[in-house]
């Protein structure tokens, strides 16, 4: 009987954590221009307009590339929870000196986003300095 209720419990928890990940993800492509350089990942992107679509790699990696499609990378996302529904598609950076970060990414509507997984560089800014967090609208779902 133990055993049935272990397996049940250990069941509904993937479930669940399907269900958070399929819920964060982007179903077409957000649309956003910056006015900054910026990295997503380890790869260092100019200023200019991007969209971000899913990778086809994984539930859990997203493509970033430039309207031109010189530039583009691929990124890891972990899901995220607000409160409540985002009012509009958004894209948040950090920033540390005057180095931008891509931080997250929230879709007009829905409680769920997607944070960025900070390299080892980033990480090591964040221990010696406070980011300044700032967005760019987007468009998209």
């Amino acid at each position: 009987m133990k055993h049935l209720l272990k397996v049940t419990g250990a069941s509904g928890l993937l479930c669940l954590l399907f269900a958070i990940s399929a819920t964060a993800q982007i179903t077409n492509a957000v649309n956003f221009t910056t006015t900054f350089p910026f990295y997503a990942g380890n790869t260092k992107l100019p200023a200019g307009s991007y969209k971000i679509t899913p990778s086809g790699m994984s539930d859990t990696v997203l493509l970033i590339e430039s309207s031109t499609r010189s530039h583009s990378a691929f990124i890891e996302y972990t899901p995220t929870q607000a409160e409540s529904g985002h009012a509009a598609t958004d894209v948040s950076f950090k920033k540390y000196g005057t180095t931008d970060f891509l931080d997250r990414i929230w879709v007009g509507g829905q409680t769920y986003g997607m944070q960025i997984e900070p390299t080892k560089v980033e990480q090591k800014l964040a221990a010696s300095a406070k980011p300044q967090a700032h967005s760019v609208s987007g468009n998209g779902k």
